[in-house]
């Protein structure tokens, strides 16, 4: 939010997500504007500027403000110097829409009208959003006629007979681009136990979700085209970027559980696989540090400012203790497990007991820290943003415990400075939405994908009995889900925070990511109608084109001049252009059969 005198106005070039409000006063005392985020909870009004009094009556002062466009925002106007409210208005401008705010006393003088006019239309920011959608569409569509009529025992003969029976087969494969055959690595496979021969139908769907969350996670992390839910919500809630990594968690779980099957079927032992469990998590520990430090211009990396947590450093914990826990419990051969005693129906739990006390232990552990942990000036159990929330009274209790621990632990100059909850919350407090206590919920995430992987184990080729479990998980977590959270954003026990990784975001979580994979899994194996292309590619070199993508973010062509920076059109384009050009990479390697494992 800024502020621009009148004669300024037509000089004033808007950034995206930002428009014109000019506020008109017709009154005989000058007038406070302050606004607040509708996505704001309890916070304090932060102030925009002063309108002077009006010269004379029918001479209105004006003075310009240029207002964010995201959300709907409150404007509150106050009269000087008693301060007294003369109105709030709560509105949701356009983007580069001008718009004037008129106040007048009308019949009585004692009443005030606000009224906003709109001098010029707003854009649509959304138009490149189905823009981009109708071109990719159309392209599968016609991939999938492509691939129809290339199938056609008509066609294969007319191309047999103009070409011969190889260069026939060549046309054909050229076309199938996207359709992978059902054999090589799994999405998470390069951080996971290889399996020797693991079956065609445990490939086949088991990493959708996870390769579809690694293609919109680096689509993310390029800027999304800028749009609002393409970033990380503030605070409490949920946007589209807050879905993926989760589910790359959850989805890391359900590989787990297949990879120690299948080997330990083959006759590996748990202590070899625990050597590599524990030399992978170091390695993308170390690789996570390296990725989110670059200082490739300044020289060496320097402790006193080395960021510790990260996305990898998470992925590598909650490997570790997820897989270690597997190890500890998993069974070789289900085969020969007894599938018609009365306690059958939750083998996929019972038989992994210990595995679940330990799990529910490290939960209770969260909830002692976040509920009964003491923090210096802050309620206890506190779990707000801090900053311009809970009306001022915490401006220093980001995060409450689990920023607490992570400034003690670390030190702030080794945890993420700009978390998410500046954008309306104004803090100034460093908070990292990676951070310590919030890991033991990641590694929550990834056992609940274990279970998913149980399932598949214990019901192998049972197609309704795999997808009613999957569907009574999921409403099991959703009723947690809304327990917690009071089926509200902000008022709930334990509100859905990304930052915090809290109960209720996994459960939540959880529950979206079972029921998409009874929609993958009907979708993929049951019906067979799709393949998992294109995101099938991406998976197979997962740790490859996350690295790259964040080393490489700033070269072309991944990032270019444009031509005109504060339009959500070329950001898009440019974001969606550099995610593309990383399935291709990854086709390239594919077929080549490069693939980077760790």
């Amino acid at each position: 939010m800024s502020v621009s005198g009148s004669p300024q106005h037509q000089h004033t070039v808007l950034k995206m997500d930002e428009a014109f409000v000019t506020v008109r006063n017709d009154l005989d005392t000058d007038v406070v504007v302050s606004w607040m985020s509708q996505r704001c909870y309890q916070c304090l009004y932060q102030q925009l500027g002063l309108v002077p009094a009006a010269s004379s009556r029918g001479q209105p002062s004006s003075v310009d403000f240029v207002v964010s466009t995201q959300h709907e925002i409150t404007l509150q106007l106050n009269s000087t110097p008693d301060k007294q409210e003369l109105c709030t208005l709560p509105f949701h401008f356009g983007e580069h829409g001008n718009y004037s705010l008129w106040l007048k006393n009308l019949n009585d003088p004692s009443v005030v009208n606000c009224t906003v006019v709109t001098d010029a239309d707003p854009v649509n920011s959304y138009m490149p959003i189905l823009v981009a959608f109708l071109v990719f569409a159309g392209l599968a569509l016609l991939s999938a006629i492509g691939r129809l009529i290339l199938s056609l025992d008509v066609v294969k003969g007319i191309l047999f007979r103009i070409g011969g029976s190889m260069e026939t087969e060549r046309l054909i494969n050229s076309v199938r681009i996207g359709v992978p055959g059902r054999t090589g690595t799994a999405v998470t496979e390069n951080i996971l136990p290889h399996p020797p021969n693991r079956s065609k139908r445990l490939r086949s769907w088991t990493h959708s979700e996870g390769r579809i969350s690694l293609v919109i996670m680096v689509f993310v992390n390029y800027g999304g085209g800028r749009y609002w839910f393409f970033r990380h919500e503030s605070w409490n809630g949920l946007t589209v970027a807050d879905l993926v990594f989760p589910w790359f968690v959850f989805i890391m779980g359900t590989s787990i559980a297949l990879s120690i099957n299948t080997l330990l079927r083959a006759g590996s032992t748990r202590c070899s696989l625990l050597r590599k469990v524990v030399w992978r998590s170091v390695q993308l520990f170390l690789i996570g540090v390296f990725i989110i430090n670059p200082n490739y211009c300044q020289g060496p990396l320097s402790w006193d400012n080395l960021r510790i947590p990260g996305v990898l450093q998470r992925l590598a914990c909650s490997y570790l203790v997820v897989a270690c826990l597997d190890l500890l419990v998993a069974r070789g051969h289900l085969d020969i497990l007894p599938m018609d005693a009365w306690w059958s129906p939750g083998l996929d739990i019972l038989l992994y007991w210990p595995a679940w006390l330990c799990v529910l232990l490290l939960e209770f552990i969260w909830l002692c820290f976040t509920f009964l942990l003491p923090v210096h000036g802050c309620p206890l159990g506190y779990l707000g943003p801090g900053g311009i929330g809970d009306m001022g009274l915490y401006t220093n209790c980001t995060g409450g415990a689990a920023g607490f621990i992570d400034r003690w632990l670390l030190g702030e100059n080794h945890i993420y400075k700009s978390p998410s909850s500046r954008v309306i919350y104004a803090t100034h407090m460093p908070f990292d939405p990676e951070g310590v206590l919030g890991s033991i919920n990641s590694i929550l995430m990834a056992f609940l994908g274990l279970q998913a992987g149980k399932i598949i184990l214990h019901y192998r080729d049972l197609h309704q009995s795999i997808m009613s479990r999957f569907l009574m998980w999921g409403l099991f977590l959703g009723v947690i889900s809304a327990v917690l959270t009071k089926c509200s954003t902000d008022q709930g026990f334990i509100p859905v925070n990304k930052n915090l990784w809290s109960l209720s975001y996994v459960t939540t979580l959880s529950c979206f990511a079972f029921v998409l994979l009874v929609l993958v899994y009907y979708t993929v194996d049951v019906k067979k109608w799709w393949s998992g292309a294109p995101f099938y590619y991406p998976g197979m070199n997962s740790i490859l084109v996350y690295v790259g993508h964040e080393v490489l973010e700033d070269y072309f062509p991944f990032r270019w001049r444009m031509s005109n920076s504060q339009s959500h059109a070329e950001h898009l384009t440019q974001n969606l252009v550099a995610t593309s050009c990383w399935v291709f990479i990854s086709y390239v390697l594919y077929r080549k059969k490069i693939f980077w494992k760790i």
